[in-house]
């Protein structure tokens, strides 16, 4: 869930609470997860992820047990990124700011697994989202949770 700020989480908690009744349930965190995240989290891990802060076991988030959640989720996010970037960086070796086939190639043979500038740049074409002949740090993100 980004938010910038808790004020923002609370603004987004008081418009999910749509009853009033200060909780959010199960099935509001999934259309919130919906709208923050754009995906279908399935009822099992909305359950899961209520449960893991639900406090006082009433099966609902209060204000406090939301931001708790989301404020969790964005560290988790943030720390992902991180390792995320510290991998990109480790294949990116040409301080362009994208893994390009030469850069891949090096780094593959450095693992032991040696290919050429043409069949990284295959493997690199599966990713390449705007057709630029490289893989930059967003389709990277994409191409590490497909």
């Amino acid at each position: 869930m980004v938010a910038s700020s808790t004020s923002e989480l609370r603004t987004l908690f008081s418009s999910l609470d749509k009853d009033g009744d200060r909780r959010i349930s199960a099935a509001e965190l999934q259309v919130c997860m919906r709208a923050t995240l754009g995906e279908h989290v399935p009822a099992e891990e909305a359950e899961a992820l209520v449960a893991s802060v639900d406090a006082d076991g009433d099966g609902l988030l209060c204000e406090a047990e939301f931001l708790k959640l989301a404020l969790h989720c964005d560290a988790e996010e943030e720390q992902r990124t991180r390792g995320l970037r510290e991998a990109f960086g480790m294949y990116e070796m040409e301080g362009e700011g994208c893994i390009t086939p030469a850069s891949l190639g090096r780094m593959l043979g450095r693992l032991g697994n040696d290919r050429g500038v043409s069949e990284c740049s295959a493997m690199i074409c599966r990713f390449d989202l705007d057709g630029d002949g490289v893989i930059s740090f967003d389709e990277f993100k994409i191409m590490m949770s497909a």
